[in-house]
């Protein structure tokens, strides 16, 4: 239904409808001052006027109503209790609906604990033909509906709407797996960002940063803040405000002493702006950790014969970290009107993938030599082949996460899919494909007409080159025109390696995810181009043996190789390949095909 005044609810004595509140199975939340029938109602058993009914239990319903003709035959004198309505439009279904007035009455609700009972106020429609009392918004808000099985949860209810509604959950689940995963993820609603904590801090992993040199630090280190234009100053202060609200930043004071500033600049993307520091000083001067970052594609393999996948997102994770008191005074920002603190760790800084994953690596030890966790500095992804299995994972990862007071972006969060998207790709139990939608702004763009943006592109393309057969050989023009000393100009043969290399990203096959019990194929290819390699197995695909692909590999020639004869070339590229491909081979059955025939004789 929709009101385009408030609708009347008993409040106080005084009839007042105008608030919208939480309800039963609702799963898109209305706007203030309009209802809608959702889809997901049911139906309770109940006796009013010593006649059983059923009424509809229907949460998207903005207030409980009931069609004149309908509620003749559970109450003739219906009339002589008519309480007065204000004039208010109604409709449903697009359809123009005339309210007569409100009619109370008394449900009883049978129930082998003991019979319920309970007063309601329908609004009575002149030209409604449903045939249920519909019991609508207002009444599911006010009370624990009882039937013939149990009560139903309101807060649960009220989880799912307030919250649960901005996460993706499979429509491939059936309703009590969905049944069971809510009451999970409720009981875990305290690791899931909200309005009144939108930060955890994370503990027992603090931030820190050492420098290679002492103090007193160089002039480079000292900068000043960069001019803004009135539009970025506007937006600036705005992200200043959000920060010290949520504690991520504080104001320095103007009497301490101050060594070290980095400059901000705001940067805007898809209509949004963000504050971002300009670390490259600091970083320059940083000592590294090396710590070793997830190698996307290997890691993915580890969903292979996954029925059940879940993805979740750390909410704004770098700054989740907590920065150590020694750490502070090199981390702190400075605009036109002050110099700022980080409290939390920064987007930017040299360290702060490698220490992220690090991080989530020694939270998660065991999950991740079972391998069915899977975690790339801030996403984390579980797989399982049975539900009851994926139910227990996933409470294993909440438990974690609750026990290092780290929140969850529950709008980046999907849960229970065969196939979604990843770590821009589009991931399932049996395949690795490209997310169109990451390449979809490159391939719209017209021919680059600088190196900038021709590095652009090359990082875009370089990031799916395991999908994209001989690489190396086809970027080889574009590489060119990145060196340092080469003039900017797009020739023919240029044009026609970006042109080829967009079609491959268009046409890029699907690759399948090994079957580590299967012998695999390894070609390989060497030219003055480049050296290539290829991974292939046969599986099983409609009762046919079909040959897949598994990845491709590829890269240029090096200048001292390029003096290599053809057969060494070719023992070359073989000894790369092995290399290269030493996680998935190692241990295996896998057959060498190539051209060369000295090869053969290794």
């Amino acid at each position: 239904m929709e009101s385009y005044s408030h609708l009347p609810q008993l409040s106080n004595g005084k009839l007042d409808f105008s608030k919208i509140q939480y309800a039963q199975l609702m799963k898109t939340k209305p706007n203030r001052g309009k209802g809608h029938t959702a889809g997901n109602s049911c139906i309770t058993e109940v006796v009013i006027e010593n006649k059983p009914t059923k009424p509809l239990l229907d949460p998207g319903a903005f207030c409980s109503c009931v069609g004149k003709s309908f509620l003749k035959t559970c109450a003739p004198n219906f009339e002589d209790q008519f309480l007065p309505i204000e004039s208010i439009k109604f409709n449903s279904a697009s359809n123009p609906m005339r309210a007569l007035g409100i009619f109370e009455t008394t449900f009883i609700f049978p129930h082998i604990n003991g019979n319920f009972r309970i007063t309601v106020e329908f609004v009575v429609m002149e030209n409604w033909a449903a045939t249920h009392f519909i019991l609508g918004n207002d009444y599911l808000i006010r009370q624990i509906t009882v039937n013939k099985v149990a009560p139903v949860s309101l807060e649960l209810e009220r989880f799912k709407y307030e919250h649960l509604n901005e996460a993706e959950i499979s429509l491939h689940l059936t309703d009590k797996k969905e049944n069971v995963l809510s009451a999970l993820l409720y009981d875990h609603r305290e690791e899931f960002a909200s309005d009144k904590e939108p930060l955890g801090a994370i503990i027992g992993h603090e931030v820190d940063i050492i420098l290679n040199i002492e103090r007193p630090y160089p002039p480079l280190l000292r900068r000043p803040a960069y001019p803004e234009s009135p539009k970025s100053t506007e937006a600036l202060e705005i992200h200043i405000k959000e920060f010290l609200d949520l504690s991520v930043i504080r104001k320095v004071g103007h009497n301490e002493e101050v060594e070290i500033t980095t400059p901000v600049i705001v940067v805007r993307h898809n209509g949004k702006s963000r504050m971002v520091g300009d670390f490259r000083a600091l970083n320059t001067y940083t000592v590294p950790d090396r710590y070793p970052i997830t190698k996307i594609q290997i890691a993915l393999t580890q969903i292979s014969q996954a029925v059940y996948i879940t993805t979740m997102d750390s909410l704004k994770g770098f700054h989740q970290n907590v920065v150590t008191p020694r750490a502070r005074k090199f981390l702190r920002i400075i605009v036109h009107y002050g110099v700022y603190e980080y409290l939390r760790m920064p987007f930017g800084i040299k360290n702060a993938p490698s220490h992220f994953q690090g991080m989530m690596n020694e939270i998660f030890p065991e999950e991740f030599s079972e391998g069915w966790l899977i975690i790339y500095i801030d996403d984390i992804i579980i797989c399982s082949k049975t539900w009851e299995e994926h139910i227990y994972r996933l409470s294993r990862v909440l438990k974690k996460i609750q026990s290092v007071n780290m929140k969850i972006h529950l709008k980046k969060c999907c849960f229970g899919f065969k196939e979604l998207k990843a770590l821009g790709h589009v991931v399932s139990g049996l395949s690795l494909g490209i997310d169109k939608c990451k390449v979809a702004a490159v391939l719209m763009k017209p021919i680059p007409q600088n190196k900038k943006e021709i590095k652009s592109f090359l990082v875009i393309s370089g990031y799916y080159r395991q999908h994209i057969k001989d690489f190396a050989s086809i970027a080889r023009p574009l590489y060119k025109l990145c060196d340092k000393d080469t003039v900017f100009e797009m020739t023919v043969e240029k044009v026609k390696a970006f042109e080829s290399l967009r079609q491959s990203l268009t046409t890029a096959p699907l690759l399948l995810i090994p079957d580590f019990k299967l012998p695999f194929k390894l070609y390989i290819y060497a030219s003055g181009d480049g050296l290539a390699a290829a991974l292939h197995q046969v599986h099983i695909i409609n009762d046919k043996p079909v040959e897949v692909p598994i990845c491709f590999l590829s890269r240029r020639i090096k200048p001292p190789e390029a003096r290599y004869g053809a057969s060494q070339m070719e023992c070359l590229c073989l000894v790369w390949a092995l290399e290269k491909l030493n996680y998935f081979l190692e241990g295996c059955v896998f057959k060498v095909i190539t051209d060369c025939i000295t090869v053969k004789s290794l």
